[in-house]
């Protein structure tokens, strides 16, 4: 893993576990607040509101007592003793911090709360830890966590590569395959990237001709796909320029699309948190449009196709069957009434698509079942539409595909600002790309918004 990305996860894990500390502490007092008269025989033990502003001791020092048994250092699947003996050290230095603040402050917190304090904070902390363990095993978590890559290079590079680097140990990295760059080139290359949907390429560029490589970075710019190049030799067109560490080697990062970073992670929690929300107090819209759709049309209520995630990544996608079941098989012999150019197919007045169909797809309600996607993780509430996997192989402009760059979404800058009434296939591609150029926070809660009354209204929808 890069040493920014390490970094990142690093600080997250350290807030996190600054709150845990905090609410270890009030667990603790909550716990033993009833058994204090019973056990000493006086009044009711003090309220916790007094010692609150412990919290602002604990929150910063915390995290410093665990770095300095180096416990955000370790590995990711580190051996259960090893993680335990440092949460342990670290408990034992943040109590006793808590110990000697108490005595400079002369407060009147009870003894037992303090010595009670390391044990429940240990406990929680080791709780955590088995939660975050299991999420990181489990199909969900390393999906969330691998980064998959292409090795590219000339076969002395690979081999110097794979020398001096121990991709076992990179967490979450997988290789999935070597390339020779001076045996069939760019080409190769860019097929190689649609066949295998990558997520960066490793360019080991040491005795690569600079032309090759300065292509091969194009290329892959184009892609929207990262490219971590052992070198220092070009300024990219598109992509920000990054300097990493790989193992204590340099790595220059070219990256087209935001990088990991505290909004893209809130952009993830608010995906999983709302999508999650939207299914619960939606679920009898669902209910009832499931059953409408089953009454009045033969055929399954889901409709399932193949579209291209993050990368081209292939994901089945869900979404309410609105159409006649045997749509995809009528889709040749309607093509000269296609009004999109490119290789996307739409057309006013659909045929296929089912009376109750019309009123779903005016409203956007045959959407709805992509939250179950972003709740996977393979969409996002905003994001460029995601596309059938052989319309993305018919992009006669390879770089539309910098649009898979990113998560697809529910709703996008296409759908507020063109929606159907575009008929361009460029002018949908454009309007991606500057979402993807210009990301925010800000942009996505804009879209959200704008999206509503456009929904609400139906306007564009076919």
């Amino acid at each position: 893993m890069l040493r920014r990305k390490q970094q990142f996860r690093a600080q997250v894990h350290q807030w996190r576990d600054a709150f845990l500390f905090a609410f270890s502490l009030w667990l603790t007092h909550a716990l033993w607040a009833p058994w204090h008269p019973v056990f000493f025989n006086t009044h009711e033990i003090q309220p916790f509101s007094e010692f609150a502003w412990l919290f602002l001791v604990i929150i910063p020092g915390a995290p410093l007592a665990l770095e300095a048994v180096r416990f955000y250092q370790r590995p990711m699947h580190a051996n259960r003793r090893d993680t335990y003996y440092m949460l342990a050290q670290g408990c034992f230095l943040a109590t006793l911090a808590l110990i000697v603040v108490i005595f400079l402050f002369k407060m009147q917190l009870a003894r037992i709360v303090i010595g009670l304090y390391g044990w429940v904070s240990f406990f929680v902390m080791m709780i955590s830890e088995e939660v975050s363990r299991g999420i990181y095993r489990s199909r969900y978590g390393k999906a969330r966590i691998q980064r998959r890559f292409i090795l590219v290079g000339t076969p002395s590079d690979i081999q110097q590569l794979n020398k001096d680097l121990n991709w076992a140990e990179l967490e979450g990295v997988e290789i999935l395959a070597e390339m020779d760059l001076h045996q069939g080139g760019v080409k190769r290359l860019v097929q190689e990237l649609h066949e295998k949907a990558p997520n960066g390429v490793v360019l080991a560029g040491k005795h690569t001709y600079f032309g090759e490589i300065e292509a091969a970075i194009q290329a892959c710019e184009l892609e929207g796909v990262e490219v971590w190049l052992l070198a220092d030799f070009f300024q990219p067109q598109i992509s920000q320029t990054n300097l990493d560490e790989l193992q204590g080697r340099p790595v220059l990062v070219f990256r087209s699309a935001p990088a990991d970073s505290w909004p893209r992670l809130v952009k993830s929690a608010m995906d999983t948190v709302c999508a999650g929300i939207a299914l619960v107090v939606l679920s009898p819209v669902l209910v009832s449009v499931a059953i409408a759709i089953k009454r009045t049309s033969k055929g399954p209520v889901l409709f399932r196709q193949a579209r291209c995630g993050l990368n081209g990544q292939p994901f089945m996608m869900y979404k309410f069957r609105s159409m006649v079941t045997d749509a995809e098989q009528r889709k040749d012999e309607l093509a000269k009434f296609n009004e999109m150019d490119g290789p996307v197919f739409k057309i006013t007045d659909d045929p296929r698509i089912t009376p109750i169909g019309k009123w779903l797809r005016k409203f956007s309600v045959d959407e709805l079942p992509q939250l179950y996607n972003v709740l996977k993780g393979d969409m996002s509430i905003v994001g460029p539409r995601p596309l059938p996997v052989d319309e993305v192989r018919r992009f006669d402009d390879v770089a539309h595909r910098r649009r898979l760059s990113v998560k697809p979404g529910l709703t996008c800058l296409w759908q507020i600002q063109g929606r159907s009434n575009v008929t361009n296939f460029k002018e949908w591609v454009r309007l991606d790309l500057e979402y993807i150029d210009n990301w925010s926070l800000w942009l996505d809660l804009k879209i959200i918004f704008m999206t509503v009354p456009v929904v609400l209204r139906g306007s564009g929808a076919k």
